[in-house]
């Protein structure tokens, strides 16, 4: 996987991560992967440590998610294989036993079995919403997600 598309899945990871954790119903099982991903790049990738940290405040912030992929990318985080497995743990605790925080994610697709996907440009508008979601599904190459805007109000320029 390309290491940017890996800082993604861990952004990705780190704010359904923290977004279901916070919630007072959060399950153990979710708030156990969160904190063993957060704990992981605390530990591994310190120079990401203040901007993981930071991100739990507010896991909506895109300028905060922002940092965060900035200074995981100044890393080999996105090479990672412990990393990019405890990640994709999380996606799937939070699938599992938070449906409602994938959901406003932006990332749907079921079953797909393809040599490689490449999204781009996704824009979808509500207040409970999925751009794109990926689950049950095999592919050989790469996979390339850009440009998913989920949520808030509709876009006047679309």
């Amino acid at each position: 996987m390309d290491p940017t598309n890996s800082i993604t899945l861990i952004v990705t990871a780190l704010v359904a991560g923290a977004t279901a954790a916070l919630k007072d119903t959060a399950s153990t099982v979710v708030k156990d992967a969160y904190a063993g991903l957060k704990a992981l790049i605390v530990h591994k990738y310190t120079p990401a440590a203040d901007s993981v940290q930071h991100l739990e405040g507010a896991p909506d912030s895109k300028n905060r998610q922002g940092g965060v992929a900035e200074d995981l990318g100044k890393t080999d985080a996105g090479r990672d294989p412990e990393v990019l497995q405890q990640a994709q743990a999380v996606i799937a605790a939070v699938e599992i036993h938070d449906p409602e925080v994938g959901r406003n994610l932006g990332v749907d697709l079921a079953g797909v079995r393809a040599a490689a996907l490449r999204l781009s440009d996704i824009h979808v508008t509500g207040s409970t919403v999925t751009g794109v979601k990926v689950h049950q599904s095999e592919f050989s190459g790469d996979i390339e997600i850009k440009g998913v805007r989920a949520g808030g109000p509709p876009d006047p320029k679309a």
